[in-house]
């Protein structure tokens, strides 16, 4: 017997009698038939209580961020208990394209977790429907809420719902990935948020990464699709994977599918991503559907930088076989540490079966990788730099090594711009050029000075300098590039609880914090939010906050339920944005007593 489709129910006892006739009957009840992760016989049967308590019973989360070499966390709300959420998961799903063309068929098709996790990575975002989330990178949130102020998925969901359907302004990678954690979790199919870092946005579909430069080392836009899209690289993206047998595809690849709300490219006409197999990524079998070209380049993409030369060809001066998909993360099943699933997606970099695997898909997608060998130069790049927090000066320091016999004479220019996660340019910060003399087997340092005064004024809420340096030897054509991205570190909320953790006892939070920044800050907004605890609330400071100035604002709530239980606040402001803060607490049931 074919499984039935997830959706609401009218359920009615009736009483008959032995001719068939009704003795009596109940007044209909509604309810919802979901996914059950529990049940042998159900799609998206996961065998492990420890992983079920996870990836679906957890209304908490960590989404990581930052870079490859210093990874950070965001907590999140999925709340996918909260009132009216599982009602809002399938609005979203009666409102699909799919759906409103052809009703009867979407209904029979819910029963199967791989249409519906599609149908769920197209109306996360709005490109093509009705959908949830607004996509927007440019800074220009005046008229929506910032992507990095949400805490959680309940505030969006409620206001597309409440709002008539109207995307929501604005979300980015990792909002978009949360979001639909939370409506996959609420419908009974096991998920958890994936963090892949030094992540590629391949358009050309061929496996690499392609960057030009002119003949002095300065980059070329490489726009040559009609829509205007460039190969990139982000410093992380963020995707969901989601539990489920495969009958669509040969045996050995149920588990893990990939699936990708952000709407970067086009999938069948529409901007959504898999379910696509985490195995099929591993083994490079890009012909699997769905989107594997496409993830497998996420992860595994070479890059190629090509000089463009005076009379239009071009030449190979760097080969990266191994930076893209670093460190790919997960919250741990076992508490709040990161879990990396590199393994899961790629063998080791550098070995044979990992060249094996990206020359298989290589072929599949009709790109021969060529000779990839790396160049041993004489000079050899490399940036480092002092702690970088937020609002102070700091070092950056660009060492030159002579790998060499003989002296070597360079060229060396060193820049730093603000951009944002997904390597927007937002500002020039500061620069520097200069002439060396290196002696063979030395090593030289020239250090840039980043000042607050310069970087300040352009940095993004994503609190990132990237810095280059490109090194010109005399007497040769070649350049030599390397760059680093600096994450400048930032301060954190104190949240002090205070009263009895009772359902439906009020408490009291005590959020305070300091301006690090040697500016006022003005326009702050606290947005405070939990799961059981309470709805997303907004509390404005009236006044600036003066530099080394702290402000303390007070919150009541009463939790509805117990549990284990956070507390997640943001506080954002017109010139620091994206400062976090939780506290955990454990709500216990109220007692009643009888006489």
């Amino acid at each position: 017997m074919d499984a039935p489709p997830i959706g609401k129910y009218s359920l009615a006892v009736l009483l008959v009698s032995s001719d068939g006739h009704v003795m009596e009957e109940t007044p209909p009840e509604s309810l919802y038939l979901l996914y059950n992760p529990w049940c042998k016989a159900d799609a998206v049967y996961l065998p492990n209580d420890v992983l079920l308590k996870e990836y679906i019973m957890n209304e908490n989360g960590l989404i990581y961020e930052g870079d490859a070499d210093n990874i950070t966390s965001k907590p999140w709300n999925f709340g996918q208990f909260e009132e009216d959420v599982v009602d809002i998961c399938f609005e979203i799903l009666d409102n699909s394209n799919s759906a409103l063309k052809n009703p009867e068929m979407d209904i029979k098709n819910r029963a199967d977790p791989v249409y519906v996790s599609r149908i769920i990575s197209a109306m996360v975002n709005c490109n093509d429907d009705s959908g949830l989330l607004w996509g927007r990178w440019d800074g220009n949130y005046a008229d929506g809420v910032a992507p990095s102020r949400w805490n959680g998925s309940v505030s969006i969901l409620r206001r597309w719902s409440d709002g008539g359907r109207r995307p929501v302004q604005y979300g980015q990678c990792w909002v978009f990935a949360a979001v639909a954690c939370t409506v996959m979790r609420c419908l009974g199919i096991p998920t958890r948020c994936i963090t892949n870092f030094n992540s590629a946005h391949d358009v050309h579909c061929n496996l690499l990464i392609e960057y030009l430069e002119d003949e002095n080392g300065v980059p070329i836009p490489d726009c040559s699709r009609p829509d205007g899209r460039c190969d990139a690289r982000w410093n992380f993206h963020c995707w969901v994977e989601s539990w489920m047998t495969r009958k669509d595809l040969p045996d050995g690849y149920d588990g893990w599918q990939v699936l990708d709300p952000t709407p970067q490219e086009k999938s069948d006409g529409v901007f959504c991503c898999g379910p696509c197999p985490v195995r099929a990524i591993l083994e490079g079998e890009v012909g699997m559907k769905y989107d594997a070209p496409f993830i497998f380049a996420e992860v595994n993409a070479d890059t190629i930088t090509w000089r463009v030369n005076s009379d239009g060809t071009r030449t190979k001066v760097y080969v990266d076989k191994y930076s893209v998909g670093c460190n790919i993360s997960t919250k741990s099943v076992y508490g709040d540490q990161r879990e990396d699933v590199t393994a899961l997606y790629k063998y080791p970099e550098g070995s044979a079966k990992e060249r094996e695997v990206f020359e298989r898909a290589g072929r599949q997608v009709s790109h021969q990788p060529g000779d990839n060998e790396d160049q041993s130069p004489q000079l050899k790049l490399s940036i480092k730099n002092a702690l970088a927090v937020h609002g102070t000066d700091f070092d950056v320091i660009v060492e030159v090594q002579n790998v060499g016999r003989e002296e070597a004479r360079a060229e060396l220019t060193i820049k730093s711009f603000a951009i944002t996660y997904n390597s927007l340019h937002r500002g020039d910060c500061q620069s520097k050029t200069a002439r060396l003399t290196v002696p063979a087997q030395m090593v030289h340092k020239e250090v840039l000075r980043l000042r607050y005064d310069h970087y300040g004024a352009c940095v993004s809420e994503h609190h990132t300098i990237r810095v280059t340096a490109s090194l010109k030897m005399n007497n040769r054509s070649e350049v030599i590039n390397t760059e680093a991205n600096i994450q400048l570190k930032m301060p954190k909320l104190n949240i002090k609880v205070t009263g009895e953790a009772v359902v439906g006892q009020k408490v009291r939070a005590d959020i305070t914090f300091i301006n690090p920044l040697p500016v006022p800050l003005k326009k702050g907004v606290f947005t405070v939010e939990g799961a059981g605890l309470t709805r997303a609330t907004e509390i404005h400071v009236p006044n600036a906050i003066q530099p080394g100035g702290e402000v303390t604002v007070k919150l009541s709530f009463k939790p509805i339920r117990s549990g284990l239980r956070k507390l997640l606040v943001d506080f954002d402001s017109d010139k620091l944005m994206d400062v976090k803060g939780e506290t955990t607490l454990m709500i216990r049931q109220k007692k009643y007593y009888w006489p």
